[in-house]
């Protein structure tokens, strides 16, 4: 939400009013209706008002305090309420039980809610919908899907199915990058003692050098003074900045996109052919599953783009929805977001011609996971080459810096 100053004329005088609305016209709009006896002259963005950016921040940092459901319980509870309810327990009975037996106190206080809302009228789906951001998305869909069949049972344990199709993935790819990340450190905290070690030592030989240092030298001095003088200092600005941009991903709408359009941009060798393949599977795979389950496709779509927590990604599949709207097909409307390749729009295509749409996605869902998996279970292959290259510069600058004036000085001593 943007913020108007909008000036309306009130018996013939101006005055300003603060609106708050997602654009100029929706802050005339609004204008309009709260002073129907106005007359709206212009409205101008401004910036928030202090009360409202300290509220803004404070409830953001709330946010990002607040501890994530692990996938794990959710899966388990989920798959727990499936088990039960296909064995004709009441739904008020099974989550009781689920929120008895779950040890995780999010989850307890949820389920409890849920139970108490169902119990004064509410429906299933109406209960859990305020908990879209717990339980994501999908969760919510396949709730709905569950009560209009009269089948929660069902529903819930492809529910499970799904999210743990995502978790695994997510936790392959986590530990594929492992390893890298691993050396990458030992490598950056083996080169910091190396400098704040090795180099003192040879600092005063290299000042009693009446010739001019080499360049690597150079640097390794000016690494050593650095770190001598701000070392933490360094480190505290790295972690502040590390934290900062973490809560302004989280919180702000526009750093995020941005940071989610440059993830995904081919000078980041690799992470964004993971992040693409990734976010492209999860997508097709809820997509799928909710055509293959009945869920009409404009509802599937509008579900499956909820999964998508890449914002430059998501903004481009967001058109397909508006264009079927328009009276295109799914094959086009996907054509236009640029994200598909054409053999998998030829298979969306005839699935849509031949009634086997569902069989399809299928297929698009397992290219993509075909695609992710073979990226991540060469990985390695793909990283070695750059770890080397960066092992190999770390190596090169300190033998480089530390030699290079010896042989200088060899050379001065010979001649």
């Amino acid at each position: 939400m943007k913020y108007f100053n909008v000036t309306v004329m009130d018996k013939g005088r101006k005055r300003l009013e603060l609106l708050k609305a997602n654009s100029k016209m929706a802050a005339v709009s609004l204008a309009k209706q709260k002073f129907p006896t106005t007359m709206v002259m212009k409205a101008v963005e401004t910036s928030a008002p202090l009360e409202d950016s300290i509220s803004q921040l404070l409830s953001g940092l709330q946010k990002s305090m607040k501890s994530k459901i692990p996938i794990n319980d959710k899966i388990s509870t989920i798959r727990q309420i499936a088990v039960m309810t296909d064995a004709g327990i009441p739904i008020n009975d099974t989550l009781v039980e689920v929120a008895e037996n779950t040890e995780n106190k999010q989850l307890k206080e949820i389920y409890a809610t849920i139970n108490n809302d169902i119990n004064a009228g509410n429906s299933i789906s109406d209960a859990i919908e305020p908990y879209t951001e717990e339980f994501g998305h999908v969760a919510i869909a396949m709730t709905n899907l569950g009560e209009r069949t009269g089948n929660i049972s069902e529903s819930y344990h492809k529910l499970a199915d799904i999210l743990e199709n995502i978790r695994d993935n997510t936790a392959k790819f986590k530990k594929a990058i492992r390893t890298p990340l691993i050396t990458l450190a030992a490598m950056g905290i083996a080169f910091t003692i190396l400098i704040m070690v090795v180099v003192p030592k040879f600092k005063d030989i290299f000042d009693k050098f009446k010739t001019e240092l080499p360049v690597p030298t150079k640097i390794l001095l000016s690494l050593e003074w650095a770190l001598s003088n701000y070392g933490l200092l360094i480190l505290a600005i790295l972690i502040a900045i590390f934290f900062g941009v973490k809560f302004m991903y989280k919180n702000n709408e526009e750093f995020k996109y941005q940071m989610d359009k440059m993830m995904i941009h081919p000078r980041f060798y690799l992470i964004n052919k993971a992040i693409f393949l990734s976010t492209m599977h999860k997508y097709n795979l809820v997509f799928g599953e909710l055509v293959k389950s009945g869920i009409p496709v404009s509802e599937a779509l509008e579900t499956a783009v909820g999964m998508v927590d890449n914002a430059a990604i998501k903004e481009q599949l967001l058109t397909v929805n508006v264009n079927i709207g328009r009276g295109m097909n799914l094959a086009e409307a996907f054509q236009l977001t640029g994200l598909y390749e054409n053999m998998l729009l030829q298979m969306i295509k005839a699935g849509e011609a031949g009634g086997q749409l569902d069989a399809m996605l299928d297929k698009v869902t397992g290219y993509y996971d075909m695609q992710f998996q073979d990226l991540i279970d060469n990985l390695a292959a793909y990283i070695e080459p750059i770890l080397l290259f960066f092992i190999a510069g770390l190596v090169l600058l300190m033998a480089l810096g530390i030699f290079m004036p010896m042989w200088d000085l060899g050379k001065a001593v010979k001649g």
